[in-house]
Formats: C-alpha cells, structure tokens, sequence
C-alpha cells in the first residue's frame, strides 16, 4: 500500500496559485510548497504543472530547480517528474557515476512491470537521444554487461502461469552453474533476463527444495565479486522486492553519514505504491520505525519533505 496521503479532488488552479505565492519573491515558503506537493498524486502533479504553465507562462520543475537547493531540490524534482521519465533520470545518473551503480539498474529492469519498462526506455531516449541498453553497454563490460544489457532488454511475459518441468530444469541448470563456478554463462544470464517472475520463483523455490537452501544462501558461500552481487540483487528483486528496498533504506541510513540519493529513491518512487508495507518490514526487520530513522538521519524542509511523502500528518 501507499504511504502518500492525497485528497480525492483538488483544483490544479488553485494549486498552481498557491505554488506560485509559495515561490514569488525573495525566498520561497516552504511549508506551503511541501503541503501542496507532498499530497499530490502522479495525475495531480501533471494537472498542476500544465494549469502552472497556462496560467504564468513558466515551466514549473525548473522554477522549484531555481527555489530550491541541495537534497530537497533533488527530492522534489524527482517526485514532480513523470514516473518513467523520473526512472529514467535515476537510470542515467546510476550510469554516468565513476564507477555504474547497477544495482539501481538491476531495481528497473526488475521491481517494473514489463510495460512500466518500456515506458522508462522510451522515456530514456526521448531525454537523453540514446536508448538505455546503449547507455548500459556503453559503460559496463564483460559479464556483467551481458547481465544488465539482458535485463533493461527483457520484455517478460507478466501472467501468473508457470512451467512446472521448465522450473525444474532450470533450477538444476542454476544449482551446477554455481557448484561448477561458471555462474557466469549465457544459460543463466538468459534464466535471470528472459524468464517471467512467476516462472522464476517457481525455479527458486524448486531449487530450494531440491538442495535444502536458497539460490542467494548457495551464492553467499561464493567468493564475492561483482557479478554475484548483481545476481544477489536480481534474485532479491524478483523474489520480494519490498525486502530488498527495506534492506537499501536501512544501508543508507546505517553507519556514519546518510546516502540521502539511495534515501529519496526509495521514498520518492515506492510513495504512491507499496511503502506503507515497506515501512511495516522495516519496523519488523529493525524495531524502529522508518519515520523515526529518517528524522534523526535527516533535517530542515528535506527531513519534512520525506515525512510527508511517508505519511505523515501536517
């Protein structure tokens, strides 16, 4: 379920009204800006920023870009963007990084729909004149290149049906790979790229069964390198992927520092669907709730901002 709290009906003309006293002058009002986006849902947020547009002849994301600074312009830019087009800026930024995050793109390709994909890709080219395979291969090698390339490809079937022997046999093919150590040949990237999630639990919980532990438990005992972490995180994605983001929100807030970029993907993308029960998870996995970690890793309007966006009540 959703964390983000929005109102059934607004007027995007009032909205943009508002908006615009909340940034006319010197400085901005910020407590007006955060109550008026952080309640506004992906089809709110496209009606405000076209009634904006008509009303004062002035794009709105690039007026925020201009008001606002640091984590929270990052965060409310992202949260304004159409949601293919958003993921495919998370997508370009995870690339062009010295060294590519693919998890960020293993989290695309995976936790989307088929067409959720496409839609990314095709909102990839149209920003950035290049596809994102093009973009994936142009600045990964070797495996694990052949891995993402697969991946960002992939237009898995997305119905619920499942090939009972093809599990089977797959989850043996899988099971020698990773004994064999050739965990890096073209079967089991064809498994991982190709094969519906259905049809991929399928051939975990076969493995499971068939060898008493899990493909990511039997991946662990490997020596790790960067393609068993890519294939950890593929395997985490597909098979619970709220798991997954529970374990990255509690990565970017552990230790020293905040990974605020890891923070508001997280939150930015998961607000309008599952991070209600994303946050149960993290309560569950850590004994503290999410609200209460984000608080005291976070502050200022980009602490209030994320709040909202979790649920919380002005």
């Amino acid at each position: 379920m959703a964390t983000l709290i929005a109102p059934i009906q607004t007027s995007a003309k009032e909205d943009a009204e508002l908006v615009n006293k909340a940034v006319k002058g010197w400085g901005y009002d910020e407590k007006t800006l955060i109550k008026i986006l952080g309640h506004r849902n992906a089809y709110q947020r496209q009606q405000l920023k076209q009634a904006y547009e008509e009303m004062f002849n002035e794009d709105l994301v690039k007026r925020l870009e201009s008001e606002l600074s640091g984590d929270l312009e990052k965060a409310v830019y992202r949260w304004m963007l159409d949601p293919a087009d958003r993921d495919a800026l998370i997508a370009n930024i995870a690339i062009k990084k010295g060294s590519p995050d693919y998890h960020v793109i293993i989290e695309i390709a995976c936790v989307l729909s088929p067409e959720e994909l496409l839609a990314v890709r095709k909102a990839y080219q149209i920003r950035y004149k290049r596809s994102l395979e093009e973009e994936v291969a142009s600045n990964t090698s070797g495996d694990i290149r052949k891995l993402l390339v697969g991946l960002v490809t992939a237009y898995r079937y997305n119905g619920d049906d499942v090939d009972a022997k093809l599990a089977d046999k797959e989850a043996d093919i899988l099971h020698d790979a990773i004994k064999n150590k050739n965990y890096t040949n073209e079967e089991v990237i064809r498994i991982l790229s190709t094969r519906s999630r259905y049809q991929l639990l399928a051939t975990f919980n076969r493995y499971r069964d068939e060898h008493g532990h899990s493909v990511s438990k039997a991946l662990s005992s490997l020596r790790e390198n960067d393609f068993i972490n890519a294939m950890h995180t593929t395997i985490q994605c597909i098979n619970d992927h709220k798991k997954y983001y529970q374990k990255v929100l509690r990565s970017s807030m552990e230790g020293f520092g905040t990974d605020e970029d890891a923070l508001t993907r997280v939150i930015v993308t998961r607000a309008e669907k599952d991070l209600k029960d994303i946050k149960e998870l993290y309560f569950r996995k850590n004994s503290v709730s999410l609200d209460h970690d984000v608080a005291k890793d976070t502050s200022g309007d980009y602490e209030a901002f994320l709040l909202t966006l979790l649920g919380k009540e002005d």
